[in-house]
């Protein structure tokens, strides 16, 4: 535990933090499992609408922060990919 006041008030900040953040992550994490999931099954359709979601959560996630830009950017690439390569299967 922190002795100091200003050490128990970072940890206070901190911890409000955490918390809004979890929600971001939380969320881009959800949308990426779902598309993951749809692309696996090979859902087409549902699987665009997926995808379209789960990058607009990791867009989110890595404005607020909560992400570093190029993570989202990385997770992004990889989720086009499977979806071109189940259209270029269909």
């Amino acid at each position: 535990m922190p002795n100091l006041q200003s050490a128990k008030k970072h940890l206070r900040s901190s911890e409000r933090k955490r918390l809004r953040n979890q929600v971001h992550r939380g969320r881009a994490r959800t949308t990426v499992k779902k598309a993951r999931r749809l692309l696996e099954k090979g859902q087409l359709a549902e699987a665009r609408e997926a995808v379209r979601i789960a990058v607009s959560a990791l867009d989110n996630a890595a404005q607020k922060g909560v992400i570093h830009k190029n993570n989202a950017a990385r997770r992004k690439s990889r989720l086009m990919q499977q979806l071109n390569q189940l259209e270029r299967a269909s």
